[in-house]
């Protein structure tokens, strides 16, 4: 499963969070983002640890609190109250979603995961007057597993139809520019569309450990073609990178593989 995949779950569909301070960022010099599943008193505590691969199962979790209770009452930061990626651990697949609340603090999201093998799922949230948090949670999804390479490094992305130009390099504990240039059929297209409040949406994985990474485009960003970005990552190794963006009234994902 190679492509990335949004999948729609109460019209609520593809990507996440805030921009500046969001969860997901990384760069202040403490811990890469991700690799937890409990900090600062908050525990991501999954009711869902396995899956068999096949077929569309409910992922349910909670969100503990530092007096062991289930927080009910979470900021909405872009539009959502919490974002979720799932991804396998080889990186060659990735699901951004959304999911809702069923009842007492219990949290629920379709996952469509067709193969077999170790996955790894994220959750973005921010507590009512705490900072935002990123925490993870491993996945088994059993049946027969497969592994696959990584993708080779590649400057250019396609999906649908559509061409993503990635320009600029990463560097470990520094701050450089990424310029993403969207193209449809070889044209420039200069009207993407607003997704959850920015034009796109960009998550930096690493293989090996997952350290996590989600930044959001440089304010004067505007419709296209090109989106920068400023992204820091935590340490050396190979990236997986993936861009949301909005196009037609569809989100796309571009994804590409950068060694830092």
């Amino acid at each position: 499963m190679n492509e990335t995949t949004h999948t729609d779950h109460h019209a609520h569909r593809g990507h996440a969070a805030g921009h500046h301070g969001h969860a997901g960022h990384h760069g202040d010099g403490g811990a890469p983002e991700g690799l937890q599943i409990s900090k600062d008193g908050y525990t991501f505590a999954p009711e869902t640890a396995r899956l068999d691969a096949g077929g569309t199962a409910d992922y349910r979790f909670r969100i503990l609190g530092p007096d062991g209770a289930a927080v009910t009452s979470l900021a909405e930061v872009h539009g959502k109250r919490i974002h979720l990626i799932a991804v396998r651990r080889d990186l060659t697949g990735f699901w951004h979603l959304h999911p809702v609340e069923s009842g007492d603090g219990t949290w629920t999201v379709p996952l469509e995961l067709a193969e077999a093998g170790q996955y790894r799922v994220f959750i973005d949230f921010q507590p009512d007057g705490a900072a935002g948090l990123t925490l993870g949670a491993d996945l088994a999804v059993a049946g027969d597993f497969q592994p696959r390479p990584v993708p080779d490094v590649a400057a250019v992305s396609e999906v649908d139809g559509y061409e993503v130009v990635l320009d600029g390099e990463l560097q470990a504990g520094q701050a450089h520019r990424l310029a993403l240039t969207v193209h449809r059929d070889g044209v420039p297209v200069t009207d993407l569309e607003p997704y959850l409040g920015a034009y796109g949406h960009l998550v930096a994985l690493r293989l090996g450990d997952l350290a996590y990474l989600h930044v959001h485009p440089e304010e004067a960003t505007g419709p296209g073609p090109e989106i920068g970005f400023h992204a820091a990552v935590p340490g050396p190794g190979t990236y997986r990178l993936f861009l949301d963006f909005k196009h037609a009234g569809k989100v796309r994902t571009a994804q590409f593989t950068v060694v830092a």
